[in-house]
């Protein structure tokens, strides 16, 4: 991950959405006094771990996934083509 002194962040701000669009980088990591203090990321990142931490903090949701891996890992899976038909597609 990509650091900037929170001095350098702050300078860098207004391009920080553009350089992070450029990169396969996620986030940038801002330092204060050579220690990590913040994180800068796209909106859509941000979002997908807030979403994710929402999934596995409810217990119903942490069932259905482990029952969906389980599942593929077992082999029974349906296919695009057959799931449109089942639903009249």
């Amino acid at each position: 991950m990509t650091q900037l002194t929170i001095t350098d962040a702050r300078k860098e701000l207004l391009n920080l959405p553009k350089r992070l669009a450029k990169t396969r980088e996620r986030a940038i990591g801002i330092t204060q006094r050579g220690r990590p203090v913040l994180a800068v990321m796209p909106w859509e990142v941000y979002e997908s771990i807030i979403e994710t931490l929402e999934v596995f903090s409810d217990p119903d949701m942490v069932s259905a996934l482990r029952d969906s891996i389980d599942d593929i890992r077992k082999g029974r899976l349906i296919d695009h083509d057959k799931v449109g038909r089942r639903l009249g597609f």
